[in-house]
């Protein structure tokens, strides 16, 4: 009897060898599998004659083919299909572009469904690359996402098998809930998603899968935030602000001020603090951070922060020891590229509580290093580490404060969700002095004039950047890739000059090697990826050229540009693009005209929607199956208040109609964790 935790191998059609593939995309359990929804349906119904098919529409026909599929090269990696269909009322040419196995099914005489869009004239219609299927199938076809070794209809019969064995799967909404908000069973929802009778079932099924998971993510966050209430953490007395702000050469903002007193809140409540401080490139977080550094220490409690690279690690201890200093605080630095010596001193230090703060990577992690009291522990660019990572650090001590800083604007919407478990703040105000970075945007006939510029710039003794989308050359997309680009342009237009190349497939230890070069200055100008986005502070850097900037989010634009504008020198970014798209353009003119991140995120939701708005870091959030953030922001607001009365109901989740939610709950941490 199959379960939904029975192992996928064992699903009749799967096999050792087939249930390999399916485990590389997560679906190691035949409950895994019916929960890998349709990507998009095809409508087979409502077939109409050729001659009555209006022009650019969506449509189906049922043809039969007249005439021998031909076969035309166009050129390397474009071959063409070409065929004639009819009907009793026209003719139709089809087109099939790299679709070889495809062509060479098709069979002369025989009839045929097409569904695609029509073009041509009145006397002979024309369809290019439509969905093929044949014989005389009436209803709505799943397509499921596919990839190498697993087809659409292979899912699409495996998932037919598994629901046709009878698989029982436990409702994870409780009846009341379900009539409350109008959802149907989850069983109704579960047939009807992958294989819909009907549009209004489609529909009233995708609604209830939406509502399920947005619910089970907002019950479990506000579940964990509740649990981490309870807990009592060590209190710290606020009255050392004063003497800390005494200590500086540069004033505090107003916003830098707020964003303190919130955390101060929290740290003298008696509960542990778990707060995410979220504010531009630039904004004074690490201020911020230096300020409850020394509190907890005025406290007799010890500080850890842990940044994602050794060169961002680097460059907080630089920033935070010469605050600290003056306050008369012990700070440590702790990487894995030190000797074994080096960390033997430090971690000596940490347990006997003789370091106050301590700076580091990863190599915090690890078993030996232990702390005396530890209070505090922050984490920088959460989204490079999970919560799991967040935990190991935060066990070293009892209850410690948690604080989470980012500079990846989130909007409210998005960031009470991706960060339900933790209390918000946001440094909204630049300090004095910061640059007004003065950005353009053209096409790329402006290469020459551009180049000239940057040459100006490093001719006066700066340094800048050009960035790419692409590490390498792509035959299918027209894009500049980082690797020919610095191969074109260090014998070419700069020639003569220090240029370096840096991007994500290159070996840690030698990005790490270009990324000090240029801090040093020993690189005038570097060809980079987005592995720049979340860099090292180099003041010197002033010019920045991003080309194809529609292949970027504006909130990702906005990280790029951040890059520059942090010294004293008048800064310059400029968008390269050849796009035509009103929309496209559109969305680069809010980058060109606005240096707000947070006002640029809200557009960059509206315009893109939540999928490509995260990347595929997605910032510590499950992957979403169903459910749009943005487009289901009613379902949303439904589910949220949802999970608030359950959890008033029932705190703990005891109760027998909330067993199965409490299941799911235990499988999204799994999730938090391993991301």
């Amino acid at each position: 009897m199959l379960t939904a935790s029975t192992d996928i191998q064992y699903l009749k059609g799967v096999g050792e060898k087939r249930a390999e593939l399916l485990k590389k995309k997560g679906i190691d359990t035949v409950g895994a599998l019916l929960r890998f929804y349709p990507r998009a349906y095809l409508d087979w119904r409502g077939v109409l004659p050729i001659a009555e098919c209006p022009f650019d529409t969506e449509v189906t026909v049922k043809a039969r083919i007249v005439s021998p599929v031909k076969t035309n090269y166009i050129r390397k990696g474009m071959t063409l299909y070409k065929f004639t269909a009819e009907d009793e009322t026209g003719t139709v040419i089809v087109t099939l572009f790299n679709q070889k196995f495809l062509a060479q099914s098709l069979r002369e005489g025989s009839e045929y469904l097409f569904r695609g869009k029509c073009g041509g004239n009145l006397l002979v219609r024309e369809m290019s690359a439509p969905e093929i299927k044949e014989g005389s199938y009436n209803g709505i076809e799943p397509v499921y996402p596919a990839w190498e070794g697993i087809s659409s209809k292979t899912l699409e019969k495996l998932i037919a098998t598994a629901l046709e064995s009878g698989i029982e799967m436990p409702d994870v909404l409780p009846e009341s809930i379900r009539e409350r908000n109008s959802l149907c069973s989850f069983k109704t929802a579960l047939k009807n998603i992958h294989f819909p009778s009907d549009p209004e079932l489609l529909e009233r099924s995708k609604r209830r899968l939406v509502f399920e998971e947005l619910f089970v993510l907002q019950t479990g966050l506000a579940f964990l935030k509740k649990r981490r209430r309870g807990l009592a953490g060590c209190t710290v007395k606020r009255n050392l602000l004063p003497e800390f702000e005494k200590t500086l050469d540069f004033e505090l903002t107003g916003a830098q001020k707020r964003v303190i007193g919130e955390c101060l809140d929290d740290m003298s409540s008696g509960r542990p603090m778990n707060r995410l401080v979220q504010g531009d490139v630039g904004s004074g977080k690490t201020a911020v951070a230096a300020a409850l550094c020394f509190i907890a220490a005025g406290n007799g409690f010890q500080s850890a922060l842990m940044a994602p690279t050794e060169i961002l690690a680097e460059q907080h201890f630089a920033t935070v020891s010469k605050i600290a200093e003056s306050c008369g605080i012990k700070c440590a630095l702790l990487t894995g590229s030190q000797t074994k010596k080096q960390k033997s001193i430090i971690k000596e230090s940490l347990k006997n509580g003789e370091t106050d703060l301590v700076v580091g990577t990863h190599a915090l992690l690890t078993e030996d290093v232990e702390f005396q009291r530890l209070g505090l522990v922050i984490t920088d660019e959460q989204h490079r580490f999970g919560v799991e990572q967040r935990g190991i650090l935060a066990s070293k001590g009892n209850n410690p404060h948690t604080l989470v800083m980012s500079a990846t604007p989130i909007p409210r919407t998005l960031g009470l969700i991706i960060y339900g478990d933790l209390d918000i703040s946001v440094i909204d105000e630049y300090p004095r002095g910061r640059q007004v970075i003065d950005t353009y945007l053209v096409d790329s006939g402006y290469h020459r004039r551009i180049y000239a510029y940057i040459r100006k710039f490093l001719d006066e003794g700066r340094q800048g950047y050009i960035v790419c989308p692409l590490v390498e050359e792509n035959e299918t997309l027209d894009i500049t890739s980082a690797s020919e680009y610095y191969e074109t342009l260090k014998d070419g237009e700069f020639a003569g000059y220090r240029i370096g190349l840096l991007h994500g497939k290159m070996p840690a230890k030698e990005k790490d090697k270009v990324m000090r070069a240029f801090a040093a200055g020993e690189i005038q100008l570097l060809i980079a990826t987005t592995v720049i986005e979340v860099g090292i502070d180099v003041p010197n850097a002033v010019i920045m050229v991003i080309e194809n900037a529609e292949r970027f989010g504006l909130s990702q634009l906005h990280q790029l540009r951040g890059r520059i504008g942090r010294g004293k020198y008048k800064s310059v970014c400029i968008l390269v693009s050849d796009a035509r798209s009103g929309d496209t353009k559109k969305r680069l003119e809010v980058i060109k005209n606005c240096r707000d991140g947070f006002k640029i995120a809200d557009e960059d939701l509206k315009l893109r929607g939540p999928g490509d708005f995260l990347g595929s870091r997605q910032h510590g959030l499950p992957d979403m199956k169903i459910a749009d953030i943005f487009a289901d922001r009613k379902v949303l607001h439904m589910a949220g208040v949802e999970a608030q009365r359950i959890l008033t109901d029932d705190p703990s989740l005891s109760a027998p109609e909330n067993a199965g939610l409490r299941g799911e709950i235990s499988a999204l941490y799994r999730k938090l964790n391993q991301n």
